[in-house]
């Protein structure tokens, strides 16, 4: 496997590497000074010059060279070894399998998942969930599936054509993909009934949308677009969500959510 460059550990928004651990640097910045105070001690104790010229000497001397030469040059030609233990953790965080978020469409027919779980399973990718969705003229299956590092997206493509389904999407998943559905519905549930208030940024999360509280449609921006409308709101809750269209099943339960808004609204 490619080993991690010491510039992939830089932040993405400030560009700064991380700090390294406090003893590597010390021993660095150790190994680099002091070749350097040796040999500047020993030239100026050979010129023989007046003790406050030789001090005078000495400190301004040693701290130009450690501050504009030495420790910058430790600090770049050491960086791989400041930064080992950094590089050994990005080096076993790229080399453990991936999570992949995929939507496929299917035929409504017997054997179908069967044959998509195959395929994936040829290319070693391991179905985590599988969510379906049924729609008029087929199912939605949503599926999170781990795959070796190396297998690329376009190989699950493969195996999903292969297998006679159209891809809706892959997107890269975390672990908290695989947090249960109901679960993450039913705590949005009670927060919501706690507080009516929270409507909107709840169903936000729960179908990973964005709201947009005055929708403009000459400014809203590219996505599919679902609007909730609660009984005592005539204006109405604005979702968008881009490159993914929003399902029959997450429709149906942003809708429980705006209800058990206005019943708690109500009870208040």
């Amino acid at each position: 496997m490619r080993q991690p460059q010491v510039h992939a550990l830089a932040c993405e928004v400030c560009g700064r590497l991380p700090h390294p651990r406090r003893t590597r640097l010390a021993l660095a910045k150790l190994g680099a000074v002091l070749p350097v105070e040796l040999a500047l001690h020993a030239l100026v104790i050979r010129l023989e010059l007046p003790f406050l010229a030789t001090v005078s000497v000495l400190a301004i001397v040693a701290t130009i060279l450690v501050i504009w030469v030495v420790e910058p040059g430790a600090m770049r030609y050491l960086a791989r070894w400041l930064h080992a233990p950094e590089l050994r953790h990005r080096r076993r965080l790229d080399s453990a399998e991936r999570l992949w978020r995929i939507r496929v469409r299917l035929d409504n027919k017997p054997g179908r998942l069967e044959l998509l779980a195959k395929q994936l399973g040829d290319r070693r990718a391991n179905i985590l969930t599988v969510h379906v969705h049924h729609l008029e003229n087929g199912v939605l299956d949503e599926l999170v599936v781990s795959t070796p590092a190396e297998l690329a997206p376009q190989r699950l493509v493969h195996a999903i054509t292969r297998a006679g389904g159209a891809v809706i999407g892959i997107w890269p998943a975390s672990a908290l993909t695989l947090v249960d559905g109901q679960t993450r519905a039913l705590g949005l549930a009670a927060r919501v009934a706690s507080d009516p208030a929270e409507l909107p940024l709840a169903i936000a999360e729960l179908l990973g949308a964005q709201y947009i509280p005055h929708a403009d449609p000459d400014r809203t921006p590219g996505g599919t677009v679902l609007e909730i409308t609660p009984h005592n709101d005539s204006a109405g809750m604005t979702f968008i969500r881009s490159g993914e269209p929003f399902t029959p099943a997450e429709v149906a339960r942003a809708h429980r959510l705006a209800d058990l808004a206005l019943l708690a609204t109500h009870r208040g």
